[in-house]
Parts: C-alpha cells; sequence; structure tokens
C-alpha cells in the first residue's frame, strides 16, 4: 500500500514537473511570438502610461493576442520589463512581442524633419513652425518678443538669430525645442565665423556681420557671388555710398509688398530702405547661412561698386556708374 502510494506521489511529481516545463516554455513562446498585424503601423505609447496600461492597450487594438503572458512577466520577473518612453514607434510584422517592448522602452522614436531654409524671416519661420504635424505649438499665440522671453533672450529682436537648416523632432517636443535649437546653433556659428574675420572690415561686431549676411543672403543664390557682393557693401561704406538693396526696400514694407517695387516705395523713408539711409539697416532682414556669414566677414578685395541682375540668379558686376546703367539697360529695362 505504501509503495503503490510513493509510486502514485512520484509520479504526480512527474507530471507536475512536466507541466511546469512545459508551461514555462509555452509562456516564453508567447512571449516571442509575432505580433498579430500584417503591415508595419505606428503606436504611440501615451505620456506616462505603465507596462499594464499600454498591454492592454495593445490588446484592445489587435497587436498582442497573448497580453496574458506580458502581464505574467511583470509579475514573475519585471526585471525584464523595459521602462517604456512617451512617443510613436513603428511597430513591424515580423516583430515579436518582446522586441517590441524593447523597443518601447527605447530612444528610437519615429521622428519628423522640419526644414527653415536661407533667406527666411523669422515670419516665415514661425508660420512654419505653427503647421508642422505632431509638433506642439506652445508659441502659436505669443508675440515675437514673448517668444524671445520664452526662450531667455528678453529685448532681443528676433530677426535673423535663427539658423537655417534641417531639424529633426518626435512626438512630444515643442516648438520651442525646434526655436532653441536653431537660436543656439545661430549663436555658436556666429561667435566661430566672427574669430576667423578679415582685419581691416568696416564692420565692428558680430550682431553687424548678423546684418550683413542677412543682406548677402537676400541678394544672391549663387554660393560664387557671395563674397563679392560682401566686398561691393564694404567698398560703399567705406566710400560713404548708400548700400542701395532692394530686399532693405521690401523687408522695410512689411505685408504691405506685394510682387514689386515702385519708385515710391524706393523713396519711402523706412528704417530699413537703404537707399534713404546710411549704412546698414538697424537689425537682419533675414535668416543667413553660414556661406553668407563667412562672406560677411571675409569680403572678396576688388574695385566693384554696382551690381544688377540678370534675370538667371546671377548678378553682373561694375565698377563705375556708366558701366552699371548699361548692365540695367542690358538686363532690366529691356527685359
Amino acid at each position: 500500500m505504501v509503495k503503490r502510494l510513493l509510486a502514485a506521489l512520484l509520479v504526480l511529481v512527474v507530471v507536475g514537473a512536466a507541466t511546469a516545463v512545459g508551461g514555462y516554455f509555452y509562456w516564453q513562446s508567447r512571449l516571442e511570438a509575432p505580433l498579430s498585424i500584417d503591415e508595419p503601423m505606428l503606436y504611440q505609447v501615451p505620456s506616462g502610461a505603465g507596462f499594464n496600461q499600454v498591454v492592454a492597450q495593445l490588446e484592445e487594438q489587435g497587436v498582442l493576442e497573448d497580453a496574458w503572458a506580458f502581464r505574467l512577466l511583470a509579475r514573475v520577473e519585471p526585471e525584464r520589463v523595459p521602462r517604456l518612453r512617451t512617443g510613436e514607434y513603428q511597430l513591424l510584422p515580423d516583430m515579436s512581442g518582446l522586441e517590441m517592448m524593447a523597443l518601447l522602452g527605447s530612444n528610437q522614436v519615429v521622428t519628423y524633419s522640419l526644414t527653415i531654409p536661407e533667406g527666411w524671416s523669422f515670419r516665415q519661420m514661425r508660420e512654419l513652425l505653427n503647421s508642422a504635424p505632431k509638433l506642439e505649438h506652445r508659441t502659436a499665440e505669443l508675440s515675437d518678443a514673448e517668444v524671445m522671453t520664452l526662450l531667455d533672450r528678453e529685448g532681443t529682436f528676433p530677426e535673423g538669430w535663427f539658423f537655417p537648416d534641417t531639424y529633426r523632432y518626435h512626438l512630444g517636443m515643442s516648438d520651442v525645442d525646434i526655436l532653441r535649437q536653431s537660436l543656439e546653433r545661430m549663436e555658436r556659428i556666429l561667435k566661430e565665423v566672427w574669430e576667423e574675420r578679415a582685419d581691416d572690415l568696416t564692420i565692428e561686431t558680430p550682431y553687424e556681420a548678423l546684418i550683413m549676411a542677412s543682406l548677402i543672403e537676400r541678394e544672391t543664390g549663387a554660393p560664387e557671388e557671395r563674397r563679392e557682393i560682401a566686398g561691393v557693401f564694404k567698398r560703399r561704406m567705406e566710400q560713404g555710398m548708400r548700400l542701395q538693396t532692394d530686399p532693405t526696400i521690401i523687408y522695410g514694407m512689411g505685408e504691405r509688398y506685394e510682387g514689386r517695387i515702385t519708385r515710391a516705395d524706393i523713396r519711402e523713408a523706412t528704417p530699413y530702405n537703404t537707399y534713404v539711409i546710411d549704412g546698414m539697416p538697424p537689425t537682419p532682414i533675414a535668416m543667413p547661412g553660414r556661406a553668407s556669414l563667412e562672406a560677411a566677414v571675409n569680403p572678396l578685395p576688388g574695385e566693384t561698386l554696382y551690381f544688377v541682375s540678370r534675370g538667371d540668379g546671377t548678378h553682373h558686376f561694375s565698377r563705375t556708374l556708366r558701366e552699371h546703367n548699361n548692365a540695367v539697360n542690358r538686363y532690366i529695362r529691356n527685359r
């Protein structure tokens, strides 16, 4: 009788052990099973969401069939449960549940790009930020002055102080993050460029270099012309001539500009109109790129004092007013 009882107990132990081992391997197989999706999909980990909340949501969405396996994981092996990070993630059909959870705890969030072109104004930059998808719009209702205060630059006029480039962002970031990156990058690059300046400049401060670079940026998109235009502006200032650059008229007109400049616009006395004022305008008129900043502090030596657009994105440069007038007749009036 005792022998039979012991044999029965042994059988139960063996069966129990086999069941436990089998159950363990089945549980592991459910953790490593592919997701129940047929094509890539975006999943957003909500802000402040816990592991079990995310598991429940994935189960509701049909991504996880064996959500119980992950709830059990959190109870018996919590050290294997990643700390989830807020953001958007791309889930793939061949991804296992464990791989997905590792992804949701990584920094491999889905990112978006936003490009600020060289020569844009701060107003244009703000309009682009306000329309950017997946970006929190914290500054949409703020004035320019309030934006600069938010960026710890209270009292600074914003034009020109943001570096034009492509910036990447992810869900959870705001327009303030992009603005701060752009501002700090411009400050850093301006400092670097100013340290490499020529010795005989007519401009005296980094801010004046920023203003000059904005004029160069708005005058030409041809890389080979930037230093020559800088040279023209330098020589005109040295000789007491006005800069007479059309983009300053346009900037001074603001939203009144509708695509053409009239004689009245040329004569209008605005703080920016370099046909009327001496020297440079009081602030930048656009966001210059690095090439224009470098041209502003290293103008090309020469004798040219005038330039006129050829209509193809490049300019004809002249040393004398007579040569310039002939070029105007050739490229502007005849056209």
